[in-house]
């Protein structure tokens, strides 16, 4: 879908008495999922187990890497 159809669609889902700040943040909040996902296609994630233990040492130890 190109960008021009996404927002189209996007404006067509939000209320017609939606604000431009409405807009704008949710044209972010679609924005930032797609880069998210560009991620995960390209292997730019990182495990659970590891960000659980990295906070888990940060947070109770104080010594994160």
């Amino acid at each position: 879908m190109k960008t021009k159809e996404k927002v189209q669609e996007l404006l067509d889902r939000l209320p017609d008495d939606c604000s431009l700040d409405d807009v704008l943040y949710h044209l972010y909040v679609v924005q930032q999922i797609e880069r998210g996902l560009a991620d995960v296609d390209d292997g730019r994630t990182i495990a659970h187990e590891q960000v659980a233990e990295h906070l888990r040492r940060k947070w109770v130890f104080g010594a994160a890497e």
